[in-house]
């Protein structure tokens, strides 16, 4: 049986090393040291670095995706959805602060397969937000004068400067934080005839 906690120690030290340090400037050793486990039990789970960093990727993949899934196949009007899903995405951006650090300044070191990966798997998720958009447009709700890839950048251009001011310790809660980035959004790509 797979012993979680020594998986789940390693990426964590990796995670926190990683986000202070740099990945290119962070040793295998010093991974395992903050860990406390040995080389061997962590090649036991990562084949290598570069494993150990994918795995970053993999575990914020796999959440925002699946919430973007179970967000969607609720329903409901497509304004409604749109807001929880930019809702979600920044507050679980924020839930994982560091892992998000690590995964905008770090892609570029993964190796060009596990880059393509990510990219494919982004790719899915930004498609989807798209769709809703596209939606939302076909509806009248949305503004059509500026071209969607521009809207986009407009909301998850926030999301990634996140890790660059936000404190968990600040004064802001995260779902604050996360409702009010999501009205300037909205606002700003809402039809100005559109009612809210």
């Amino acid at each position: 049986m797979k012993d979680v906690s020594v998986a789940d120690e390693v990426t964590r030290a990796a995670v926190e090393l990683f986000a202070a340090q740099g990945y290119a400037n962070t040793s295998v050793q010093q991974i395992v040291e903050a860990a406390g486990v040995t080389k061997g039990a962590m090649y036991h789970y990562f084949e290598s670095k570069d494993d150990l960093l994918f795995a970053i990727y993999d575990r914020m993949l796999t959440l925002q995706q699946g919430r973007l899934e179970e967000i969607t196949s609720r329903g409901g009007p497509v304004d409604e959805v749109l807001r929880a899903v930019c809702v979600d995405v920044i507050e679980t951006s924020i839930d994982f602060l560091p892992e998000g650090t690590v995964f905008f300044r770090s892609l570029h070191m993964l190796s060009a397969p596990r880059q393509q990966e990510v990219t494919r798997r982004r790719r899915v998720y930004h498609d989807r937000f798209a769709a809703l958009l596209e939606q939302g447009q076909a509806e009248g709700i949305y503004r059509t004068d500026i071209p969607q890839p521009v809207l986009i950048a407009h909301f998850f251009s926030d999301v990634h400067y996140l890790s660059h001011w936000y404190s968990p310790d600040g004064p802001e809660g995260k779902t604050l934080v996360a409702e009010q980035l999501t009205d300037l959004f909205l606002r700003s790509i809402r039809r100005t005839d559109a009612t809210p």
